[in-house]
């Protein structure tokens, strides 16, 4: 993965180490060759800042010894306020957001929808024409969590053609119908697609699918309800919803694989953890989101 860093263009940057703990102000007033505060705080509100990697617009950020700050020649993207999408993380290469569930994550061609690829192009050609965004992964309209983004093809491509070893944990929440019988288990069965009604199928012996193998563990139930902490191994299409039908148990809200109920009003599923590894530091990165509370409320 180390050969496609000499293929991305870098944007002109100074890189500042941090040798004792103070304030970013302080830091880059010492550091700037005589900037002013004014000067400095306009740096930071273009979004020209960046804190181990992180994009920063907070003047007393503490700093602590090690601490590595990036100054950054050109603007860096406004800050982006919509009520489906919030980034949670963005870097010169990568955008890791959460999406809300009703969003798709790019178009299915049918029209001209609202998209969470669509709102992060808009956001990015915000700060510059030249800018753009592309998919690295998805997840289904009604499924809310974690999607990242890469800013580069190049990026796209490292991530994408390498992403079962380049991620190292994807955890998902999911509500599902009535009381599972085991606390925890393993699910391992072949998926294939049925290509009239676009629906997955699932067997315990090999028809010529791809195998999906997908954890999970009961976090809290009642009499109606489970609450699971799902782990995938691999990453197939509908593949936590196309299983929890499978046991019996299908996800609340998913009338596609098997629901008959809608207790939030929606489907049950959250993708909560993404863990990889970054295509240019090479070091691991972890996100994490909550459980939506409408999850949790069902057991109250």
């Amino acid at each position: 993965m180390r050969t496609i860093q000499n293929k991305i263009p870098q944007p002109k940057e100074t890189l500042l180490k941090v040798n004792e703990s103070t304030e970013l102000m302080t830091f880059l007033l010492a550091k700037m060759g005589g900037m002013s505060r004014n000067a400095i705080k306009s740096l930071l509100a273009h979004r020209q800042v960046m804190v181990n990697d992180k994009i920063t617009t907070q003047f007393n950020l503490a700093l602590q010894v090690g601490d590595k700050v990036i100054v950054n020649s050109s603007r860096g993207n406004i800050e982006l306020n919509h009520p489906k999408l919030k980034i949670i993380f963005e870097d010169q290469y990568l955008i890791v957001v959460e999406k809300k569930e009703g969003l798709l994550t790019v178009s299915t061609g049918k029209g001209d929808e609202t998209t969470a690829f669509s709102i992060l192009k808009y956001y990015v050609k915000k700060s510059s024409p030249q800018n753009r965004i592309f998919v690295v992964h998805r997840i289904d309209r009604e499924t809310s969590g974690i999607i990242v983004f890469a800013k580069t093809r190049e990026i796209q491509l490292a991530m994408q053609e390498r992403w079962h070893e380049v991620v190292t944990r994807r955890v998902y929440v999911a509500l599902v119908e009535g009381k599972v019988e085991k606390d925890s288990d393993t699910i391992i069965t072949w998926l294939s697609e049925n290509e009239k009604s676009l629906k997955i199928h699932s067997s315990v012996t090999d028809n010529g699918g791809r195998q999906a193998i997908t954890n999970y563990r009961c976090v809290k139930s009642n009499d109606k309800y489970s609450l699971l902490e799902v782990e995938l191994e691999t990453g197939r299409k509908n593949q936590i919803r196309v299983h929890m039908e499978g046991i019996g148990h299908p996800i609340v809200g998913d009338k596609k694989y098997g629901s008959f109920t809608s207790p939030i009003g929606r489907m049950g599923l959250h993708a909560r953890i993404l863990a990889f590894i970054h295509p240019m530091s090479l070091e691991e990165v972890k996100f994490e989101t909550s459980v939506p509370r409408n999850f949790l409320n069902i057991f109250h």
